[in-house]
């Protein structure tokens, strides 16, 4: 009986081997993993024959245990002209013995998982009972540590068995189900025991912080309309905030803005816009009561977006200086290189003042400048216009950040708020010496505007109302221009009925910060 060892990476492959070298009538005599995959033993169909015969020949024997003994003396020559002597002498099961085998576990392991899934979770007895799934041998297998009689007595037993059935049915039938293993699970693991508990778990952790995601919606919701309800009762059993609320809004200010005005607003007051506009007026900055720029003298860059008027704007401060100073205690200089031309501009206001107008391309030439110039009274620096949220205005910023620049931010009136409040963060208005409005002449509502100079606390050094140079540059006061955005105007579509205020007021507005200014 010559047994032979095939190796594969699947049990498949291995049988392929079998067929191959013994035929299909081939015995399969176990199969088992291994380092490389799947080991199968097998041996030929004479081989089969052989250990037939002497399974008949220990029972003619007149004592069993020296049919034992002979029978003994016939598998170990065979067994010792083997090149796997070892594993011929764990063997201890026949094909469809084996075969059995896996079928009960899997109909076991099925049960169980079936089990597990209708209670929730397999208890850890069920869990150690099927420990055992896969291929692995019964009690007296493969893995057992018999002596060589008991596994020679025990594989005759079991020859002896199915002694009646012809060995080429059973082993064709072997070979036809053996690729079934295939699918079969060496060992499980303990994921994959304990995987229905840890599945439900998950879901049930999942529903709960599901639930805790909308507990969180649902309280900031209630906050958000009790909020707004509160606010709306108060106005309703105050009919003057309601009033300044509206005025307000007609006029373009930011609800922040109003909310600190309406609160502040006293009981007894009857005329709330007369008073609205006296606190407007207090807490908005102005250059008015000091000296203009033309007077005071010193280096000043102004800065800015796309279009605000920034050379025009430059030019008129220039025009007003050399009326009162003369054209040659005045310097020139323009950072725009940008745009096409943009330089020419300003040179053909230079010429009619008699201004020559030098140009810088970096900081190295705009400091070299700057000590050439160091003897004028003013020196103005037009900058080229970039968008806010453009990344050159921070170069630009730092390339201005000589200690004798001071800058001024010129700010378009006629823009929305959002974009004015965009344009004085990104510029860091803060840090200029004051602002310049342009374009009032284009602005429908000037409140957005003072708005956001008020809750930043600019002050405002002139303002600018048209193209002419200088007849259109301005120093306004504060109540000029409370009393200009407190003018409304606009078209009637825009204009805010008494019921829309609701609509204002209930909108979100507590997860996003609002800069309000202390209102004096």
């Amino acid at each position: 009986m010559n047994v032979k060892r095939f190796t594969a990476r699947t049990s498949r492959d291995a049988l392929a081997l079998v067929r191959q070298a013994l035929g299909d009538d081939a015995v399969v005599l176990s199969t088992k993993p291994s380092a490389g995959g799947v080991e199968v033993l097998a041996m030929a169909p004479e081989g089969m024959r052989q250990a037939e015969a002497a399974s008949r020949a220990a029972e003619a024997a007149p004592r069993a245990s020296d049919a034992g003994s002979r029978f003994g003396e016939r598998i170990e020559p065979a067994l010792q002209a083997s090149p796997v002597d070892e594993d011929v002498e764990r063997l201890a099961m026949s094909t469809l013995s084996f075969q059995d085998y896996v079928r009960d576990r899997m109909l076991k392991r099925r049960a169980a998982a079936l089990h597990s899934e209708s209670r929730g979770a397999a208890p850890i007895e069920a869990a150690r009972d099927e420990s055992s799934f896969g291929i692995a041998p019964p009690s007296r297998g493969i893995d057992t540590e018999e002596t060589p009689a008991e596994r020679a007595g025990l594989l005759e037993q079991r020859m002896g068995e199915r002694s009646a059935a012809p060995a080429a049915a059973r082993n064709a039938a072997a070979l036809r189900d053996a690729p079934s293993l295939h699918d079969a699970p060496i060992a499980p693991t303990v994921s994959d025991i304990h995987a229905p508990g840890l599945i439900e778990a998950s879901h049930a952790r999942r529903d709960q912080e599901t639930m805790l995601h909308e507990l969180r919606s649902m309280k900031g919701l209630i906050e958000e309309r009790f909020g707004a309800l509160a606010f709306m009762e108060k106005l309703q059993r105050q009919p003057a905030q309601a009033r300044l609320t509206q005025k307000m809004l007609d006029c373009g200010f930011s609800p922040a803005l109003i909310r600190k005005l309406a609160d502040g607003l006293p009981a007894d007051i009857t005329d709330e816009a007369t008073w609205a506009a006296g606190v407007l007026e207090r807490n908005l900055l102005t250059g008015e009561s000091g000296a203009a720029l033309e007077d005071i003298g010193g280096v000043y860059a102004l800065v800015g977006p796309t279009g605000v008027g920034k050379t025009t704007t430059t030019a008129k401060i220039a025009a007003a200086f050399a009326t009162k100073y003369g054209a040659a205690n005045l310097g020139l200089i323009t950072l725009d290189a940008y745009r096409v031309g943009a330089h020419e501009q300003l040179r053909a206001y230079g010429r009619i003042l008699g201004v020559p107008v030098h140009t810088a391309h970096d900081r190295a030439s705009l400091e070299d400048l700057l000590d050439l110039l160091t003897a004028k009274k003013m020196v103005l620096i037009d900058t080229a216009g970039m968008a806010q949220r453009d990344a050159r205005t921070r170069e630009l910023l730092d390339m201005l950040s000589h200690r004798s620049i001071q800058k001024l931010l010129v700010l378009n009136a006629s823009s929305q708020g959002e974009t004015i409040e965009d344009v004085v963060i990104a510029y860091r208005a803060a840090a200029s010496t004051g602002i310049v409005l342009s374009k009032l002449d284009e602005a429908v509502k000037l409140g957005p505007a003072l708005d956001a100079l008020i809750r930043h606390k600019l002050r405002v050094v002139g303002v600018a109302n048209g193209q002419r140079v200088p007849e259109d540059w301005h120093r306004l006061s504060a109540h000029a221009l409370v009393t200009r955005a407190l003018r409304g105007g606009g078209s009637s579509a825009y204009r805010l009925d008494s019921s829309d205020v609701n609509l204002i007021f209930a909108a979100p507005h507590g997860d996003r910060p609002s800069r309000t200014a202390t209102l004096a």
